[in-house]
């Protein structure tokens, strides 16, 4: 879930925050004061609720609520307001509730419930990736599009890595085996991070690919992958694995040679 919440009171900006933590750890929460850095967000990217103040200096949260829905007509918006006789201006753009101040959880929590647009909710591991026989990767079911097959043979390279971070030097290394790491090889391999990158935009899943200065990696958190399951013992991935290991790519044949020596054990 995303949320916004706009209160020119950071003290009420840092408590909404703290409850849709709690709430919902795994979304995304903004916070801000200012009206018109929230519609310069919010055409950046939809928001599925905001909590808005109603009483604000330069703009107030009806007029900021009219913007946005302007921008996104199944944006969700609940106001916040000490002052009950702004509740007919507020049912009048159709909100989705109405909290007063002082602000508990458990009233966000109620809101939250009977939310007039609904949430898409993603699963908690919004990419299946499979590594048993080739390697393919799924959103919702569908396969990912990689506009090149060097960000795909990327992924599985940090896939296979397990979420360690990855050198531009040890990705040139995988991707083009026995090249030097020179200049033109370099920005082929940010390249390559850059398309991997626009490929989890595309299907909207954020904080997948970590980029430091130590280098790239995955968060194996988002993945569902058959690889990671057969590892921890689950039982299914065990009956999958039949000695095929990202059979495309040869950067694999060590992680495939360890796998079939373990099943070769059982």
């Amino acid at each position: 879930m995303r949320t916004l919440t706009v209160d020119d009171r950071k003290a009420v900006v840092s408590m909404m925050n703290r409850i849709l933590e709690r709430i919902d750890p795994r979304g995304q929460h903004t916070g801000l004061t200012d009206p018109q850095e929230a519609l310069n967000m919010s055409r950046e990217k939809p928001f599925d609720v905001a909590f808005l103040d109603i009483e604000m200096p330069e703009m107030s949260g009806i007029e900021l609520a009219e913007k946005l829905q302007d921008m996104h007509s199944r944006i969700n918006i609940v106001f916040i307001t000490g002052h009950q006789e702004y509740m007919p201006q507020a049912f009048a753009l159709y909100a989705s509730g109405y909290i007063t101040k002082p602000v508990t959880e458990q009233a966000v929590r109620d809101v939250l419930e009977h939310l007039r647009f609904e949430i898409r909710v993603r699963p908690l591991k919004p990419v299946k990736v499979q590594c048993f026989g080739n390697f393919e990767a799924f959103c919702d079911e569908k396969p990912i599009r990689f506009s090149r097959s060097k960000s795909k043979e990327l992924m599985a390279y940090l896939v296979d890595r397990r979420g360690a971070l990855c050198s531009v030097e040890m990705i040139i290394a995988t991707l083009w085996p026995g090249e030097e790491a020179d200049k033109t090889r370099k920005s082929m391999a940010r390249t390559a991070v850059m398309e991997l990158a626009a490929a989890f935009d595309n299907i909207e899943v954020e904080d997948i690919l970590i980029r430091e200065s130590g280098g790239v990696g995955i968060n194996v958190s988002l993945l569902d992958c058959d690889y990671y399951r057969y590892l921890e013992g689950d039982a299914q991935a065990e009956r999958e694995f039949i000695g095929e290991y990202m059979t495309q790519y040869e950067f694999a044949s060590e992680t495939r040679a360890n796998l079939q020596a373990k099943l070769r054990k059982e």
